[in-house]
């Protein structure tokens, strides 16, 4: 992760319940809740421009937060949850956690495949099949990887690689402890159908 955290500037949010929630939501803004670290919670209202922003950047649930909210001292926070309407897609509640930079976590971080340019098996026309695109870790919350690499650089057709198959970061560990399955490369469905169409021939013959 990258050493600086980034800002996510709040305000407190006046009155509780659906009905400030969704005044709020008429102001422009989408009600949250900010919970744990010992303290009592704080109810929070976020610009929703600022949110929908930074939830098309990608890896929101992923990131650790400095919130800002006026009155108040900073506080790292990590996403636990966001709230979508059904029909728009769009956030309409947010839960963050309050965080210390030694806090031990569970969250989901995407996978990065690399080497495939290069990889045997897929010069010769296998393709990649991607069985998990992130990961459920167990990380510290001052040290949370953007994301992790898994090498196929020398993979060939019909190789299989696990999480036992990626270097991860000290500290870092998957949730899951049995060795599962990350991606494999898998000859094209062409290929596998002339295949068994030259299985189904020798059989006749025979």
């Amino acid at each position: 992760m990258a050493n600086e955290i980034p800002d996510l500037v709040a305000s407190e949010r006046t009155g509780t319940g659906k009905g400030a929630a969704r005044q709020a939501r008429r102001d422009g803004l989408v009600p949250g809740i900010v919970y744990g670290g010992g303290e009592e919670p704080v109810a929070i209202n976020i610009p929703f421009n600022v949110l929908l922003k930074r939830l098309k950047q990608g890896r929101f649930l992923a990131t650790l937060f400095n919130l800002k909210v006026e009155g108040r001292d900073d506080v790292r926070v990590i996403c636990r949850g966001v709230q979508r309407d059904v029909v728009k897609d769009l956030p309409t509640h947010v839960d963050f956690m309050r965080l210390r930079r030694t806090s031990r976590i569970n969250l989901f971080v995407p996978v990065e495949v690399t080497g495939a340019d290069v990889a045997p098996g897929i010069k010769k026309g296998g393709v990649v099949t991607h069985v998990r695109n992130e990961i459920e870790l167990m990380v510290t919350a001052g040290d949370i990887p953007e994301h992790i690499i898994l090498d196929i650089s020398k993979g060939n057709m019909g190789d299989v690689f696990h999480i036992s198959d990626i270097v991860l970061p000290e500290g870092v560990k998957p949730v899951i402890e049995r060795d599962f399955v990350i991606a494999n490369i898998a000859a094209p469905a062409g290929l596998v159908a002339s295949g068994d169409e030259e299985e189904d021939a020798a059989a006749d013959a025979e």
